[in-house]
């Protein structure tokens, strides 16, 4: 028997279950939700609910990537960046992903509804669906605006982790998941700058196939300087310190600087630079706004 018909080991297998659940995407999604956790009441959150609800975020994120694995599995085939995915690959039959995104979604809403409240499990149920149906199957086939709309699914987590501990949605959370929301566009439209041979070979409408790379390129910028603005407003608020809006302020003029230097010079280098700083972005926004919470909840014990 070849080596191509050979049976997968159980170590691929499970390489693959993970892969449908987009890990790396989830670690960035669980961290958007640890601010607002912290944040949402003066005091630490009972470990209870905080390992709780960061345990229901995450099996909310992996069963709405499942879903996104399963409706997506055509023009998954049809990309050279998706190609090797376990569903057009042949690893792994549809129904497994099926499956898995149901399973999930249920254990998302047992965990999220035992150890904090209905508000985060429904804020996390619609979350999926809104990422499985309405983005996935509705939005992302028939509109250059898909990543737009389609971003406040990931954009979930800050107001599920707020709602787990305060038991409702308070004006910081809304700025938290703004962020997110607002990061969305200039993260995938860069992505989509050099893929763009890609989506058109899927025939999706995204931006750069639909309106072309200049447009593309000042959509970026225009939605860079809307977001470092709402960054920057948790400051004035008071719901982040120094700790936070410094670096925030830093890392603004970052971004910003990059999304003008693409929009003037048309390079696939600095496209893919734009990419991978925004994944940095998040990543060190959110981890700052951590970090400023902790050390303002612990000034608080100690006062």
């Amino acid at each position: 028997m070849s080596m191509a018909l050979a049976r997968p080991t159980a170590r691929r297998l499970l390489l693959a279950y993970l892969d449908l659940t987009k890990p790396r995407i989830m670690t960035l999604v669980i961290l958007t939700g640890v601010p607002a956790l912290l944040m949402a009441r003066p005091a630490f959150p009972d470990p209870r609910v905080f390992w709780g609800t960061l345990a229901g975020i995450a099996l909310s994120a992996g069963s709405a990537s499942s879903f996104n694995h399963y409706f997506d599995r055509d023009i998954d085939r049809l990309m050279r960046r998706t190609a090797t995915r376990p569903l057009p690959s042949g690893l792994l039959p549809p129904s497994h992903a099926l499956g898995l995104g149901f399973g999930l979604a249920a254990l998302s809403w047992i965990v999220l509804l035992g150890t904090s409240n209905a508000l985060a499990g429904l804020l996390a149920l619609f979350s999926i669906f809104y990422y499985a149906v309405i983005y996935t199957v509705w939005l992302k086939r028939r509109t250059p605006q898909n990543i737009v709309i389609g971003g406040g699914a990931g954009a979930a987590a800050p107001l599920i982790a707020w709602a787990a501990v305060s038991g409702r949605i308070d004006l910081p959370a809304v700025l938290l998941s703004a962020i997110v929301f607002l990061w969305t566009p200039p993260h995938f439209w860069s992505l989509a700058l050099y893929r763009r041979d890609d989506y058109a070979r899927a025939n999706l409408p995204m931006l750069p196939v639909t309106h072309g790379e200049p447009e593309t390129r000042r959509q970026i910028l225009l939605y860079t300087l809307a977001l470092v603005p709402v960054t920057l407003t948790l400051g004035p608020l008071g719901a982040a310190g120094p700790v936070y809006w410094l670096p925030a302020t830093l890392m603004g003029a970052a971004f910003i600087y990059y999304a003008y230097r693409l929009r003037r010079t048309a390079r696939v280098p600095h496209a893919i630079h734009l990419f991978r700083f925004s994944i940095l972005y998040l990543f060190c926004l959110f981890a700052m706004l951590a970090v400023d919470a902790l050390i303002r909840t612990l000034a608080r014990g100690a006062a």
